[in-house]
């Protein structure tokens, strides 16, 4: 296990979570770095009680599942009580945001019915549009305004310190890393079981450095400071890359177009090990509906869902009595399997991988209740090999 923030950072194992910045009020502050990642700084500004509250619940070192009694365990999707297609109620909010509007409609429906005063969640920054930023929405309508997938670096944690000191009921909406570092650091300071009353989480295929949006903007010849506004996605299922420049100017790049070769997407390090990518420390994780894992066309918008807990089954019931939520067809496991194959794919190889960090002399990430080496026995002993020989020399460099 890594005995220190820096040891993280230095392994590439650090998601930029924002973890640190709450923790010690923002004297350690999260930063991009010229490779595109959000990094905290300075790594020598903490107290030594301070970082063993972070590494207690750092994603970089441990990942635990949330799993209430009674409810059933799948190996691949953990704990689940309901699994369904569903969408928005709302036609605009169904449209507008990333797929079919589940986690904006749980959303807003959260602060319509008053059981929490804010929700914590992601935005792009209004100086800064290609670059992300956490924000408090109070009312239904920041939630909408600020919907749509955000495939850049994010630290929605950094906002836990101000959230928590409001002392009122919040939900959070964000990565799985995000989530499982936030049940962990409830060990440490019990305001986060108190006052989080609901966790939702997208399914999540990794974190794109900035680069990748760099990229993007080279082709197009756009300077980042020439940016007026960027969405990933939405207007649409998956809907367009649109950029529109701050002259009026307006660029479109096709979602298939945008992430059609998977060796460009540039995900971090620690989204390769990410031991729960399906959301297991959520009330709701909510998932592309796409056999197969990609889309074939634009669509009306579609999501699945995987309600967790008993009050995850409670909201999304609420959701649909109000029309907030429609429901589809139920889904079992082994036809989730199918709407996110890359998903199981790299659930069996982490135990491999994991001694291949362990082979370049790197602390795995320590998992509990994610059934990490139970799912690595499906893997052929030639696959394994290779994933561990193939993880050993990436992070070696030989």
């Amino acid at each position: 296990m890594s005995r220190s923030v820096a040891e993280v950072v230095a392994h590439d194992l650090c998601i930029g979570c924002g973890l640190c910045e709450a923790v010690t009020a923002g004297r350690v502050r999260m930063a991009m770095t010229p490779e595109g990642t959000l990094r905290p700084g300075p790594l020598d500004g903490f107290r030594d009680d301070e970082e063993d509250r972070v590494l207690a619940a750092c994603p970089g070192v441990v990942a635990s599942a949330r799993q209430e009694a009674g409810v059933p365990v799948d190996e691949v999707w953990g704990a689940w009580l309901d699994m369904a297609y569903a969408w928005a109620g709302d036609p605009e909010v169904r449209h507008r945001s990333a797929s079919g509007g589940v986690l904006t409609a749980l959303g807003m429906h959260l602060l319509t019915a008053s059981p929490v005063a804010s929700v914590l969640h992601v935005a792009a920054d209004p100086d800064r549009p290609i670059r992300n930023r956490w924000v408090l929405s109070t009312t239904p309508a920041e939630v909408l305004a600020r919907c749509g997938s955000r495939y850049a670096p994010v630290a929605p944690l950094a906002g836990l310190d101000e959230v928590l000191d409001r002392a009122e009921p919040f939900a959070i909406i964000a990565k799985p890393c995000d989530l499982g570092a936030l049940h962990r650091y409830g060990r440490v300071d019990e305001r986060v079981d108190r006052l989080c009353a609901a966790r939702l989480a997208l399914v999540c295929g990794g974190q794109s450095r900035l680069t990748k949006t760099w990229g993007l903007l080279d082709q197009l010849g756009v300077p980042e400071e020439d940016v007026a506004s960027l969405r990933y996605r939405g207007n649409g299922n998956p809907g367009p890359t649109r950029i529109e420049t701050r002259a009026g100017v307006a660029h479109q790049v096709s979602y298939l177009d945008m992430w059609a070769d998977e060796g460009g997407w540039d995900v971090e390090t620690r989204c390769k090990l990410c031991p729960d990518a399906l959301g297991e420390a959520a009330d709701v994780a909510v998932a592309d509906a796409w056999v197969g894992g990609a889309p074939v066309g634009e669509d009306e918008g579609f999501n699945a869902i995987v309600v967790r807990t008993r009050f995850g089954r409670e909201l999304v019931a609420a959701a649909v009595d109000s029309g907030e939520l429609v429901l589809g067809d139920a889904i079992t496991p082994r036809r989730f399997d199918r709407l996110q194959p890359h998903q199981v794919r790299k659930k069996v190889a982490l135990a491999a991988r994991y001694q291949g960090l362990a082979d370049a002399g790197v602390p795995p990430i320590e998992t509990r209740g994610l059934r990490i080496a139970r799912l690595g026995r499906r893997l052929d002993p030639g696959s394994r090999a290779e994933q561990r020989a193939g993880t050993r020399r990436r992070i070696t460099g030989v």
